[in-house]
């Protein structure tokens, strides 16, 4: 399954808190599972774990999607491509299919107009293939599309689940044609012990976290949920699978509060 807008695969597999053996394990699962799209980020700590686990899997890395993440304090503009070159390295690869500016530069520190001007030469340079946001609202989407056209972010991954259902910036993203990519889609395990959730699985026959990432999937978001053991891995593939209808729908839709997990105060913009 792929979503048209981005032209990666709308299922892929995220490596947030996994590193070292861990992360070369669940990559290389993932990998002979299926999966071949996956995400990581300067941040994690885990760019050369995620390169070895590809270059071992063998896999094609022409059929593997890799993203990674431009930390803020490379956000400048001379910043930017060392950075991305020095990830590349790590990964064991030439280039990679996504980058994304992780967090919004906090207080501004570095110019959007800068990071967006270097991710721009980054692209035209074969560094990556395409380049996107992460973290960020409205406001700042809207000076993104200023900046360089809608038609050149690749996508805005953002915090939605079942519990953030994010509809205002979510809507303002459909709007605008800008894809959506959704971290923490199971709530970092709380939707998955919710009695609505495992009541619509039981009547799929299905587990809670395929319903989940089913109705992520369905809500038209690219999902990158992470896990380090294969039967989990193999599992949440199978949500592609399983077909939620309206009234499964609403019920979800109940479940909305608002309940951010991540919001770090250095980092976060003022949420819509």
């Amino acid at each position: 399954m792929t979503t048209p807008a981005l032209g990666i695969p709308a299922f892929g597999l995220g490596t947030y808190r996994l590193k070292d053996q861990v992360v070369i394990d669940s990559v290389k699962d993932a990998l002979a599972l299926g999966y071949r799209a996956i995400d990581t980020a300067q941040i994690y700590d885990n760019e050369a774990a995620v390169g070895r686990a590809w270059s071992e899997s063998g896999v094609p890395r022409s059929d593997i999607t890799l993203t990674t993440k431009i930390w803020v304090d490379k956000l400048a503009g001379d910043a930017l491509i060392p950075s991305l070159e020095e990830s590349l390295r790590k990964l064991d690869t030439d280039y990679v299919d996504l980058t994304l500016i992780h967090w919004p530069s906090p207080g501004g520190a570095a110019p959007l107009a800068d990071t967006l001007e270097a991710l721009t030469r980054a692209r035209e340079q074969g560094l990556t293939r395409a380049f996107g946001i992460s973290n960020f609202n409205i406001e700042l989407t809207r000076q993104a599309i200023d900046l360089v056209g809608a038609e050149n972010i690749a996508t805005n991954q953002i915090e939605l689940h079942p519990y953030l259902q994010n509809r205002r910036l979510a809507d303002f993203l459909n709007q605008a044609g800008i894809p959506i990519t959704s971290y923490m889609t199971l709530a970092v395990g709380k939707a998955l012990q919710d009695p609505v959730i495992e009541a619509i699985a039981q009547r799929h026959a299905a587990t809670p976290a395929q319903v989940v990432l089913a109705w992520a999937l369905q809500s038209g978001y690219a999902v990158i949920p992470s896990s380090t053991k294969r039967a989990n891995l193999q599992s949440n593939l199978l949500a592609q699978q399983v077909k939620l209808d309206a009234g499964d729908l609403a019920k979800i839709a109940s479940l909305d509060r608002g309940e951010r997990i991540a919001n770090p105060q250095q980092l976060a913009p003022a949420w819509d």
